[in-house]
């Protein structure tokens, strides 16, 4: 069994587009209702949760004819416009189901260098903690075209880690953990299940993915990690297609790749 740094009172879970939406773009119901179910058993349990998602895009992409992703900036502002009221929409009646309130909160990484940004933003989401609500956060991609053209919500859920003090960052993706080797294209690549210091050998590991739907890739958890790690954080990346992988991480058991912190 894994010992986490930290006892685990915050976690943060990402979750990519591809692991939320059908392979046609559409909203994936069935895969929202569980993750819903699984953030709210944590926070039955007394774990304070946040969740970070992308999917805003894609899903909007889809909900206005576009045949697929846009490549060009002021139309990925404008679907993401779009798929966020359908994103939290379907958010907000799978929590509610289970007893909880979902709030969105979008944020631009202006708030890494922005004090009173980053205050006011932490301040938010111990409030919405004390009312029992789970934060929902994205890019706000509408508004800064940073996000969009340079951006990942790997970086950004390290950001919201560091922001409220949390314990443990669940990074779910298309991937087991991190390999020695691209795993889809060497049968032979090893699953590395911890890593305690990140050095240039690790870096030159991180390939990025090959998914059509997300935007992040092997490099941009590695730097969420190190992020992470230098703040007392610890970090696990794991696979999304058993989303049970969250209450067994938590449990401590060994899932995926954990970068454990030094604090």
């Amino acid at each position: 069994m894994r010992k986490f740094s930290n006892d685990l009172k915050t976690v943060i879970v990402k979750i990519g587009s591809s692991s939320i939406t059908h392979d046609n773009g559409i909203i994936n119901l069935e895969r929202i209702e569980e993750l819903a179910w699984q953030l709210s058993n944590l926070k039955n349990h007394g774990i304070n949760v946040i969740l970070v998602s992308s999917g805003a895009i894609a899903a909007g992409a889809k909900k206005i004819g576009l045949g697929s992703r846009p490549r060009d900036t002021v139309g990925k502002q404008a679907a993401s416009a779009v798929g966020q009221v359908a994103l939290m929409n379907t958010y907000n009646r799978a929590f509610h189901e289970f007893g909880y309130e979902a709030a969105q909160i979008l944020l631009t990484r202006q708030i890494e260098v922005d004090s009173l940004m980053r205050e006011n933003a932490k301040n938010t989401f111990e409030k919405l903690s004390e009312m029992n609500v789970i934060p929902i956060v994205n890019e706000n991609d509408t508004i800064s075209t940073f996000e969009i053209e340079f951006g990942d919500n790997d970086t950004l859920s390290a950001v919201v880690a560091r922001i409220v003090d949390a314990d443990l960052l669940i990074l779910l993706s298309d991937i087991d953990g991190l390999y020695d080797d691209d795993p889809r294209e060497n049968e032979n690549a090893r699953l590395i299940p911890e890593v305690i210091e990140i050095d240039d050998e690790l870096e030159n590991m991180a390939k990025d993915s090959k998914s059509s739907v997300g935007t992040g890739g092997m490099y941009t958890k590695i730097n969420a990690a190190k992020m992470c790690m230098e703040k007392g954080i610890d970090m696990v990346i794991a696979n999304s297609d058993d989303l049970k992988n969250i209450k067994k991480i938590v449990e401590g058991e060994e899932i995926g790749t954990i970068f454990k912190s030094k604090a």
